[in-house]
């Protein structure tokens, strides 16, 4: 395979070597509906793109399936990175060790059927972070076997993204996956994805979290820092070994203050 720009070699007919514009439109994200049933798909500039910005942005936004990564290093801290200046959503903001989509067309597929699901095997999400590991932080994935990763629960969330150059005109609606993994791994970030990386305890992450320090966070990521991580992370060995926090559920979030959801999702309702 290819290089890609500052990142391991990665995904079997996938091109990662494009702008973000072209990525845009050449990635197609999988549509559902709440309950998770796949409805199609559709670019992911179309699925992120507010189609009505001074509406609700659950009826503004197509929902689609995503996921969050959260690795942790064998000393317990977790690997964060701040997203690239380039990206078109949420740029710059600090998020989880890493964010994406399962895509259309893939091969071999990242389409979870209901039966993986319901297993907690999902080796289509598995097999989308390894490919998004590989292009944003350059790990190889022979240090990410698939069987590494754990599947506790997934999310829905729906937030505007109020960042610069174009703030409301586009967002996230997502049912996302979350996945936790431990390894040691070797990291070269792309930088057309990737502005920095840092491994955190929970205390520095705390430190980070608070508004005094200036820092934006991913609305997803802000969602699962109060909700989920806590508990997670207190207990990362029963969090990876066993099946102790693996719920089968889709929570649905029930943003409040809408217009604000780099600081909404803080408190937000958690609905389950």
């Amino acid at each position: 395979f290819p290089p890609f720009r500052g990142g391991a070699a990665v995904g079997e007919d996938w091109n990662g070597d494009q702008s973000q514009l072209d990525l845009m439109e050449a990635d197609h994200c999988l549509l559902v509906d709440e309950d998770d049933n796949i409805l199609g798909s559709t670019s992911k500039a179309a699925a992120h793109r507010c189609t009505f910005p001074a509406g609700p942005p659950e009826r503004s936004l197509k929902l689609h399936r995503a996921f969050s990564v959260f690795l942790f290093d064998e000393q317990g801290r977790l690997l964060l990175q701040q997203r690239s200046r380039q990206k078109i959503t949420f740029p710059l903001v600090w998020t989880n060790t890493c964010c994406s989509h399962p895509l259309h067309g893939q091969r071999p597929p990242e389409v979870d059927l209901p039966a993986d699901v319901a297993a907690g095997t999902v080796p289509g999400i598995k097999r989308a972070a390894i490919r998004k590991l590989g292009h944003e932080l350059g790990i190889p994935a022979s240090q990410l076997p698939p069987e590494s990763f754990k599947f506790l629960t997934r999310l829905h969330y729906c937030a505007t993204d109020k960042t610069e150059p174009e703030p409301g005109m586009w967002g996230e609606h997502e049912l996302d996956y979350v996945l936790l993994i431990r390894a040691a791994v070797d990291l070269q970030p792309n930088i057309d994805e990737v502005d920095a990386v840092r491994y955190v305890t929970f205390e520095a992450l705390q430190d980070m979290l608070d508004a005094r320090s200036g820092l934006s966070w991913s609305p997803w990521f802000r969602i699962l820092a109060e909700h989920f991580l806590p508990s997670w992370w207190d207990r990362l060995d029963d969090a990876l070994g066993t099946d102790g926090f693996v719920d089968g559920r889709i929570h649905h979030m029930d943003l409040v203050g809408k217009d604000d959801p780099m600081v909404a999702p803080m408190g937000s309702k958690l609905l389950v």
